[in-house]
């Protein structure tokens, strides 16, 4: 039984006259029998209407038998609330709104319904590479028992407002404006990040535990930034800060320069990279490898599988030690290289966990709307996908942790405003004054001194621009030179494990964990 029933039975059912007098609640025991029988006929059928579809098609257990009923569901539910809801409905709202509740029901973070403003806004970034906005990749979290979920900064793009700002990987915004994020969307926490360049948009972010602090940006077109490249010494550093279609080429030019000056090892600098195109992972990968497997890409229909492989002569040749730099901002398409170059044994890993997007997007149009949806996911030379998961360093280094207590007193100094304020006003202090003041503010906040001097270098580094490298204060990068200087690196790569193995050992090492000891 359908909706249209109630199509066809329209003109059979008056409604009361609404020039009589109006029934109280207390008065609908006065109704006549005859037409509460009718009433719930038409209920009854209604119910039957709608539900029969679904006994049968869980009873059916035939998949596409299940979709086709289901459809018809949706169309008659679609048809019925525009004849018969209390006031007129525009269709398009309706549609909207639908297509919206499909992609949630998928739970997946990268799969969403594009509305026609989001469908421009994507092209227009597509097309011309800038947008209006702060310069944040963003993720949702959620608590681990699922009782609250923020929007969590993924990594910010250097060079935007919102890395000047100081915001980092792990971030999380917990409100923007007055508003909790735990009460929005992630497309509406982007269509509110993104905007015309100039408005400002006002943020409380969360570090840590105890860390919360209030952030405003100024909006300003975002250009993508690609390659950032410099000697250290005798070796090369590349920094590759997003994947697009110039990325491969402008390394390669940045490679040869290396060699042409006569490097002896290389620094491949992952960190906060969220990732880009697919096809610009694998050509940056054949600059290093010679050949062989660098992904694959699997999905539920087998005719879909591709498997990306390296070409031939590489532009770093086999003598020169790579390591490779990834933190929990490096995502997607950067940990397809990072993956291939540790699984194919031609990179040591250092720094942190990587982020763990292992699955692959793609953007379909629907008239002026469109949908982006998660369609496969990647696997790396070992055959294994990092979705959720992430890719561990070889070498864990990581930055100096603040406490609890260190947080509250990170909480007074920022509040105080007293680091931006003296880089304002000494844009050129020399290293003597710099310190100086870091043992002042180390008394008064009960601070790190290694700590602050870093906050405050990073305050200079976001007002002017910033230096390619820092080695003086990035102990991740101080551990990569180290190693390719200090001649042990064939060494270090002959004792590493490919993914599998980790994620094998990893999996049983829970399993010894969760069996009880039975002796």
């Amino acid at each position: 039984m359908s909706f249209n029933f109630f199509a066809a039975n329209k003109e059979s059912h008056k409604e009361p006259d609404s020039s009589g007098p109006q029934l109280k609640p207390a008065g609908l025991k006065n109704r006549s029998p005859i037409v509460w029988a009718a009433v719930t006929i038409a209920f009854t059928f209604f119910v039957i209407g709608f539900t029969a579809p679904k006994a049968v098609a869980q009873s059916g257990g035939d998949q596409a038998a299940a979709a086709v009923r289901y459809t018809l569901m949706l169309q008659n539910v679609f048809d019925f609330i525009q004849k018969h809801y209390v006031e007129e409905i525009d269709p398009q709202k309706l549609y909207e709104g639908a297509m919206k509740g499909m992609f949630n029901a998928l739970e997946d973070p990268y799969s969403a319904f594009l509305a026609e403003k989001e469908m421009q806004d994507l092209n227009q970034n597509v097309i011309k590479g800038t947008y209006g906005g702060v310069g944040l990749y963003i993720s949702e979290t959620k608590n681990p028992d699922g009782s609250q979920s923020f929007i969590e900064i993924a990594s910010p793009m250097e060079g935007t407002p919102g890395w000047r700002a100081g915001l980092q990987p792990g971030d999380l915004i917990i409100k923007i404006g007055e508003d909790s994020t735990d009460s929005i969307t992630m497309d509406e926490a982007l269509n509110r990040l993104k905007g015309p360049a100039g408005e400002a948009v006002h943020l409380t972010i969360r570090r840590g535990v105890k860390l919360e602090f209030p952030v405003t940006l100024v909006r300003a077109v975002i250009e993508v930034p690609t390659v950032k490249h410099a000697l250290i010494g005798d070796i090369g550093y590349l920094r590759l800060i997003s994947f697009s279609n110039m990325t491969a080429e402008r390394a390669k030019e940045a490679l040869q320069g290396f060699k042409n000056q006569g490097y002896r090892g290389l620094v491949l600098d992952l960190r906060n990279n969220y990732g880009g195109l697919l096809q610009s992972a694998v050509s940056v990968s054949n600059l290093f490898l010679d050949g062989g497997l660098v992904v694959s890409v699997k999905s539920r229909i087998p005719g879909q599988n591709s498997v990306f492989n390296a070409s031939k002569d590489p532009v770093v040749p086999e003598n020169i030690p790579i390591v490779v730099l990834i933190n929990k901002g490096s995502a997607s398409a950067s940990e397809i290289v990072a993956g291939a170059l540790k699984d194919r044994g031609r990179a040591y890993l250092v720094g942190e966990k990587s982020f763990g997007k292992g699955s692959v997007q793609q953007v379909y149009p629907l008239d002026k709307s469109g949908f982006k949806i998660t369609t496969a996911r990647y696997f790396t030379p070992s055959n294994v996908n990092i979705d959720k998961i992430g890719i561990p360093p070889d070498k864990e280094v990581l930055f100096p942790q603040f406490s609890d207590e260190d947080a509250e007193q990170l909480n007074k100094l920022i509040s105080g405003k007293k680091i931006p304020l003296f880089v304002e006003n000494n844009p050129k202090a020399a290293p003597g004054n710099i310190d100086s003041f870091a043992r002042q503010l180390t008394a008064e906040y009960k601070l790190d001194f290694s700590l602050v001097r870093r906050l405050i270098r990073d305050e200079q580094n976001r007002t002017q621009i910033a230096p390619v490298y820092d080695i003086e204060y990035d102990v991740q990068l101080q551990e990569a030179v180290r190693i390719i200087r200090d001649g042990n690196y064939r060494q270090l790569i002959g004792g590493t494990k490919n993914l599998r193995d980790l994620q094998e050992a990893a999996g049983k090492a829970e399993t010894l964990v969760l069996t009880p000891d039975k002796r």
